[in-house]
């Protein structure tokens, strides 16, 4: 109670029971007395009687600091746990798959259920290897120092999150090599290593591209041209005349507007850790730019990537279907938008603003891909 009281300077008095400048919370025992608080000191012993209160109290200057302090101390483990498997954000190896198997049923009508199936689950590894790594190495650097949803954080062992990244890894991988080793594809081959290249340099040492501000445009790569391109290459058929499907400006178009929706999560999520990041060295676009013109590059990123549909709409790269199932998700992109403008200075609701724009991505993702579906 008193390190909370020492932030006011105040060592004597009663608290107001309705006060405008005090904050209450109920923990404390009721009666507990504050000491030297000057708006009293002139009061009679009968006045203050009548104006004690229980519970703890912050000076109004240190409402928001002492309010996200009590707040972590409330956040549930389930809750941590949740944020810690990072569940919705699966989405992104669940988007670029869906859209290449579409745009491979539109050129061949074949629909491969087991591949699909084991490239999933491939995908989902690779993913589950980039989250385990990226807390590793976040607590290597101190990134994650005061993060509790940190898997690091959580189990307390590093070497043993760090073991099961490379597990992940590996099976994912291999996955990934035995699908296309049966569909003979070195194409396919060498643009899954290029993606998976560049999850490595993102985030792992020496290089950590990531410090220095170059994650989305890695991650644009990786889950765009290369990841989508390749799934797409895989998920062609699998006689020897299918082997090698073009590479169309359809398809390549599509891979575009899903990196684009997926940098854009990986941006969002820089907004409510700026202060962390600029304190270990971590130069994201946030730190550079500030969440102020973060939020207007938001805001004009989603008009941009509307603008794109509605190009390659009207150029007929993409079938009529796919620009206007995709327009449907506009409300979506706006929501996107306005919540991160209102709220950019706020971490307690800013951190929800990547769930936003995985919302936005899964939604954009499956009208696209159904779009391609229906155009067949």
């Amino acid at each position: 109670m008193m390190s909370l009281v020492s932030l006011c300077g105040i060592t004597s008095g009663f608290v107001l029971r309705k006060s405008t400048n005090l904050f209450v919370k109920p923990r404390f025992r009721r009666g507990d007395l504050i000491t030297r608080l000057p708006v009293l000191e002139n009061l009679n012993a009968k006045r203050k009687r009548n104006l004690r209160v229980g519970g703890p109290i912050v000076c109004k200057s240190y409402e928001e600091d002492t309010e996200k302090l009590y707040q972590e101390e409330e956040i549930p483990k389930a809750k941590l746990i949740w944020r810690a498997i990072k569940l919705p954000i699966y989405s992104v190896a669940l988007v670029p798959l869906t859209v290449a198997a579409s745009a491979a049923y539109l050129e061949t009508g074949l629909v491969l259920v087991r591949r699909y199936a084991t490239l999933m689950l491939s995908s989902v590894l690779i993913i589950t290897w980039l989250n385990l790594s990226n807390d590793v190495y976040d607590f290597d650097t101190g990134a994650d120092k005061n993060k509790r949803e940190s898997v690091v954080n959580m189990v307390g062992s590093r070497a043993g999150t760090f073991a099961a990244a490379i597990t992940t890894l590996v099976l994912g991988v291999s996955g990934l090599i035995w699908i296309s080793w049966t569909a003979s594809n070195i194409r396919a081959i060498l643009l899954l290593a290029s993606a998976i290249l560049c999850g490595y340099v993102y985030q792992c040492p020496p290089f950590r591209l990531s410090y220095q501000g170059l994650g989305e445009p890695l991650c644009f790569a990786a889950f765009g041209p290369f990841a989508t391109t390749a799934f797409y290459l895989l998920l062609g058929g699998g006689s020897s005349e299918m082997r090698h499907l073009p590479l169309s400006t359809r398809v390549l178009s599509s891979s575009l507007l899903v990196g684009f929706t997926t940098s854009l999560i990986l941006f969002c999520s820089h907004f409510h850790q700026v202060e962390g990041d600029l304190a270990v060295g971590k130069f994201s676009p946030l730190v550079r730019l500030g969440t102020e013109k973060g939020a207007f590059v938001v805001r004009w990123a989603i008009r941009l990537l509307y603008l794109m549909l509605l190009v390659l709409g009207l150029t007929k790269i993409l079938p009529v279907t796919c620009t206007l199932l995709c327009f449907l998700t506009l409300p979506v992109g706006n929501l996107v938008s306005s919540y991160v403008e209102k709220h950019h200075k706020e971490n307690e609701k800013i951190f929800m603003a990547k769930y936003y724009c995985v919302r936005l991505h899964a939604l954009f993702g499956a009208a696209l891909s159904l779009g391609l579906v229906i155009a067949r």
